[in-house]
């Protein structure tokens, strides 16, 4: 398909209702996600026509776009590129599970990212952080990781402050000899204690949702 004739299909996708939606969480689409995901598997993988539609600027362009690329394609200087665009709130965190996480890059990318001035950027590398806390924490330092998040994450803006609760959580379900630290530390900064929470889902607040997990692997 040709950018012209994705763009007429995802304009055909605008919900008005939708758009109102999701402009109270900071998105600027109307689009129905369950019909974007069923028009990119119509579309299918290019990573060309992505790259096209990123460049449109668009939300509704670049969701699917997150969706039809290929993220082991796309060079360190084009992933730093894509993640500093990524104001909306969807584009960024389908930029951050679908693109950033699958790249072969993503540890590469981690060590760029880590400690940037803007908390979008910062907030990528600690999702990525997190993704090694839990599956491969071999030469991470986990104690410096308390340690910047017990000085940081209170203060921080909240797409950084989501991302290193996150990486608290992780290191308290995954390693239990920093679990008391972990939720000592959960407790004294009451990151996201308020946070209202679905029936049936866990809270994102570290120890609750450190000590649900746990248990459930008991």
């Amino acid at each position: 398909m040709t950018v012209p004739e994705v763009l007429a299909e995802l304009a055909a996708l605008e919900d008005p209702k939708m758009r109102a939606a999701n402009e109270k969480r900071g998105d600027d689409h109307g689009m129905n996600l369950s019909r974007l995901r069923a028009l990119a598997k119509r579309v299918k993988t290019d990573q060309e026509l992505a790259k096209e539609l990123w460049a449109t600027g668009e939300t509704p362009a670049r969701l699917l776009a997150l969706l039809i690329c290929k993220p082991r394609e796309f060079t360190a200087d084009e992933l730093d590129g894509m993640l500093r665009e990524t104001d909306r709130p969807k584009v960024n965190d389908w930029f951050v599970n679908y693109v950033a996480k699958k790249s072969p890059r993503a540890e590469e990318m981690r060590l760029r990212w880590f400690g940037d001035a803007d908390p979008t950027v910062a907030a990528a590398a600690w999702s990525l952080t997190s993704v090694r806390v839990a599956k491969d924490p071999e030469g991470l330092d986990l104690e410096h990781l308390l340690d910047l998040i017990e000085r940081g994450m209170k203060a921080a803006p909240s797409r950084l402050q989501w991302a290193m609760n996150e990486t608290l959580a992780h290191i308290g379900i995954a390693h239990p000899h920093l679990r008391d630290r972990a939720l000592a530390i959960g407790d004294e900064l009451q990151v996201l204690a308020d946070y209202p929470t679905a029936p049936g889902c866990v809270s994102p607040f570290a120890p609750i949702w450190i000590t649900e997990m746990v248990k459930r692997q008991a």
